[in-house]
């Protein structure tokens, strides 16, 4: 069979992926995706989606148990947990057959298969039926990333879960241990406790949510203590024995081994990228640490060889891969393109409280030779939070002294997943200090905060 060609292949069709051949498509070339498992990738299927979903179930869980505080009554709570999965997995089909119908409309080839790249320019895919091949001047490699597998600590789906068995527990876990305290390790701590599971969160750094500022990480080790999680930072697990219905995990705390019993443990430990049996190393492109190194413009070094999203390297968000999946298209249909910064980047958690940040934390912003200023504002202080029964949360502005010039925020608290938006289009459209005091917050709302901290920053503050 003669191979079809087109003028651009993407490998992948998560976030970045799918967005990448849409915007292709869109720019008038003949485009084709391959993708092994499902379209929508791990962030529609098995990430950032249904894990919002089951988040916002454990949310409402907890809202119930507070009835009181709001002048309600709700008497015998309960949850049913194959129905809270049921839902979650609902929304994550509706999103990813809407993937479908997107290329559909868009013109885009759908080839479902395991891709490889034999040489420059040809990709050959392994489908149910055989093989097809495929060749074009232009591929973008979007081929994600999994869950990484410490030795000893490996997921059997019974004892030990990845993120995919604590989407669909076979059980609710009456005793949890989660090893890693990023946005994933954290989330799914967040929910099991909400819902009653015994919940130990283990973080080899010396903080929770490491890559946070360190002021948001304490108020997080503080809200998450006081719901009644234990949390043990700079601790290591060193082994898990798989008994009967129960693990006894070996953990080093100080110098000690301190030995604990779970009857589930959940692996967070980071990700590795999807790289092999690509037939990367082949054609010459270079990998580090499991992720495929490239320059600002997601270029390989390979002629017409592009990589994007979580096998480029972190930050490992769908955002950051939609992003770079456009401006990849972009370029090689020879428009201008802008390189994505990463410190533009917000990063969110959905814990609860919520985290969400970007740019600079006041550290790395000291570290890289600015005078900052730095501003505070407290939820307590907002009647918005207030009147939403949600007074315990954190904003704070980091300003470089003598330009104004935002160099980070970084928030705790309800809904800041939604406002850190602010501060990101501040960002982008170069914002300074004296921009955001002229700008007019809406009252009442928590963006009022946002305003707050600001001014606070440059001894302005109102009302604290």
């Amino acid at each position: 069979m003669a191979a079809q060609s087109f003028d651009l292949i993407v490998i992948g069709a998560g976030p970045g992926g799918y967005v990448a051949a849409i915007r292709a498509a869109q720019l008038g070339m003949k485009t084709a995706v391959v993708e092994r498992e499902h379209l929508g990738g791990i962030c529609l299927n098995w990430g950032c989606i249904p894990t919002k979903a089951l988040l916002r179930s454990s949310e409402v869980f907890h809202l119930m148990e507070r009835a009181k505080d709001f002048g309600l009554a709700a008497d015998k709570i309960s949850y049913d947990l194959d129905a809270v999965v049921k839902r979650s997995r609902g929304v994550a089909k509706q999103l990813t057959s809407g993937v479908g119908h997107l290329l559909k409309k868009n013109k885009v080839t759908v080839v479902m298969g395991e891709a490889t790249i034999p040489s420059k320019g040809k990709v050959s895919v392994k489908t149910d039926k055989g093989s097809e091949e495929l060749t074009a001047k232009n591929i973008v490699l979007a081929t994600g990333a999994r869950a990484r597998e410490l030795p000893g600590l490996e997921a059997d789906g019974d004892l030990v879960w990845t993120y995919k068995h604590a989407l669909m527990p076979p059980r609710m876990p009456k005793k949890l241990l989660v090893i890693g305290s990023g946005a994933i390790g954290i989330e799914f701590a967040s929910f099991y406790n909400t819902l009653g599971s015994d919940t130990t969160v283990v973080e080899v750094m010396d903080r929770v949510l490491p890559v946070e500022d360190a002021e948001i990480s304490a108020f997080a080790k503080k809200a998450f203590t006081k719901q009644g999680m234990t949390i043990m930072e700079k601790a290591m697990v060193k082994q898990l024995d798989r008994g009967k219905g129960k693990v006894t995990a070996h953990i080093e705390v100080n110098g000690k081994v301190e030995k604990h019993d779970f009857d589930t443990v959940i692996s967070a430990v980071g990700i590795v990228g999807n790289v092999e049996n690509l037939g990367l190393e082949a054609l010459g492109v270079k990998i580090d640490r499991t992720h495929v190194v490239t320059d600002e413009f997601c270029r390989t070094g390979v002629d017409g060889l592009y990589a994007i999203g979580d096998i480029a390297g972190a930050p490992w968000l769908a955002h950051k891969a939609s992003h770079e999946g456009v401006m990849v298209a972009e370029l090689i249909a020879g428009k201008h393109a802008h390189p994505v910064k990463p410190e533009s980047i917000a990063g969110c958690t959905y814990c609860q409280p919520q985290v969400a940040s970007v740019g600079y934390t006041e550290a790395k912003a000291k570290e890289l030779g600015h005078d900052v200023k730095v501003g505070k504002f407290p939820f307590i202080g907002n009647g918005k939070a207030i009147a939403l029964g949600e007074p315990d949360g954190l904003i704070k502005t980091v300003f470089d002294a003598k330009t104004g010039e935002l160099l980070g925020a970084h928030m705790i608290g309800a809904e800041v997943t939604e406002l850190i938006q602010g501060y990101v289009v501040g960002r982008q459209l170069e914002t300074t200090e004296e921009d955001l005091m002229n700008t007019v917050f809406p009252h009442p709302t928590l963006s009022e905060m946002m305003h707050e901290s600001v001014l606070d920053a440059f001894g302005r503050v109102i009302h604290m």
